[in-house]
């Protein structure tokens, strides 16, 4: 079955930084487009980023543009997403997601998320 697994996430102090990864299974992974999304309790769920195929469209949300950088490395399956300079309001879940290449009917699929704590 097809399996997205969030590591890195943790507890830290406010300006501190940390780097999530996201390893994809059984997928084609360089056929998907990837993004990070965070939530937190009573929330919406967030998309913070997304990187395209071949990493030549990246997104960012307004609240951490500047701050966030996602990458990807195909040949590893893999999605990073390096948060600096971490403010309180950044605490959340943070999940993967995968999205399909536009044309087929696969469906997207979803990490099961890393807990990540700012504290003030």
């Amino acid at each position: 079955q097809v399996e997205l697994v969030e590591s890195g996430g943790g507890l830290v102090q406010a300006g501190g930084s940390l780097r999530l990864s996201c390893v994809a299974s059984r997928i084609i992974f360089s056929h998907y487009r990837m993004a990070w999304y965070r939530q937190t309790p009573g929330n919406q769920r967030e998309q913070v980023a997304f990187i395209s195929m071949s990493s030549t469209i990246i997104n960012y949300a307004d609240s951490v543009k500047g701050r966030f950088t996602v990458s990807r490395d195909n040949a590893k399956s893999t999605v990073y997403l390096e948060m600096n300079n971490l403010r309180p309001e950044d605490t959340g879940v943070y999940y993967c997601k995968a999205d399909p290449i536009p044309g087929t009917t696969d469906p997207p699929y979803w990490g099961r998320g890393t807990q990540v704590t700012v504290s003030a």
